[in-house]
């Protein structure tokens, strides 16, 4: 339909949800699920493996890692701390922990808009160990393994004058990381999965894609390093609300008179609207404590 075509999401797992409702068959993509009815946390893992795969899901090949945690949005300390350890287990098995490893975390977004404002909270809450490692060498910490931990919040263009993608390569070229680690806020399709749901992906991350403010991609062909993206859906494009509201009246007509209705009914100005839930303050800090947490645990 002509609102699924235009309406913009950074999930992979929803770009698959859409192939699904068309009852296509989407060739060089796996599709892994396990829900967790005890910690009601369900993974889903979609892995591109063919260049059609990712011709046709609109994203490179690699792994895109879904954690879905309807309780997310809620003060529940135990439930946060359980997403944190899902995040360093996946972590785990998309990085080679088992050596000494430098790690570089990048904050993307603007931190005086809330609903995009992750990625530099997730930095604040970054236990930050390369100076240390510099300073005074492993033998200081008393491990046989401590993983060399920085971390940058690049800002916006509008802020800096210049591409995030400029001042990274940067970074990257002059303190020779490992691994880069984008955590940025993401746009959903589906309400349900805002501020419910973490994308994990060792694909790199493109800011802004998803609300059409297309920026240089953050990825290993750019950086020349291996970027690994983690994010959380902040906003839902504000056609998807009215589409969704009129789900049972469309389910009554045919494809075309679809196509017609969402025409007159969805204003072309709504496609350049995003809405966020209005506790969207209070809950990216929660979101930004459990991401941190979770890379934290990985790397300690």
């Amino acid at each position: 339909m002509l609102g699924n075509s235009r309406i913009r999401t950074d999930l992979a797992l929803e770009a698959t949800e859409s192939f699904a409702e068309k009852d296509t068959e989407l060739r060089g993509v796996e599709i892994h699920e396990d829900y967790n009815e005890e910690k009601d946390i369900r993974t889903t893992i979609v892995k591109i493996t063919t260049e059609n795969g990712a011709k046709a899901m609109g994203r490179p090949q690699g792994n895109y890692i879904t954690i879905e945690a309807p309780d997310l949005s809620a003060s529940d300390e135990d439930y946060h701390r359980e997403i944190s350890e899902e995040i360093a287990k996946h972590l785990h098995r998309l990085i080679d922990l088992d050596r000494e490893t430098s790690v570089l975390v990048v904050g993307l977004g603007n931190q005086g808009i809330t609903a995009d404002s992750l990625g530099p909270l997730v930095i604040d809450n970054l236990r930050m160990t390369r100076h240390i490692i510099r300073e005074y060498g492993l033998k200081s910490s008393g491990k046989e393994i401590l993983h060399q931990v920085s971390g940058i919040i690049p800002g916006v263009m509008a802020q800096t004058g210049m591409e995030t993608s400029e001042i990274i390569q940067g970074v990257t070229a002059e303190t020779k990381p490992d691994v880069v680690i984008a955590v940025d806020a993401l746009a959903a399709r589906s309400v349900r999965r805002l501020n419910r749901t973490v994308q994990i992906t060792d694909t790199g991350i493109h800011p802004g894609s998803g609300v059409g403010n297309h920026r240089n991609g953050l990825t290993e062909e750019n950086l020349q390093v291996k970027v690994i993206g983690i994010g959380v859906p902040t906003v839902v494009d504000a056609a998807t609300i009215v589409h969704d509201s009129m789900a049972h009246l469309l389910d009554t007509l045919e494809e075309q008179e679809q196509k017609e209705f969402l025409e007159e009914m969805i204003s072309p100005n709504l496609y350049s609207m995003f809405v966020t839930p209005k506790d969207v303050d209070e809950t990216v800090k929660y979101l930004s404590f459990t991401i941190s947490e979770g890379l934290n645990l990985a790397f300690s």
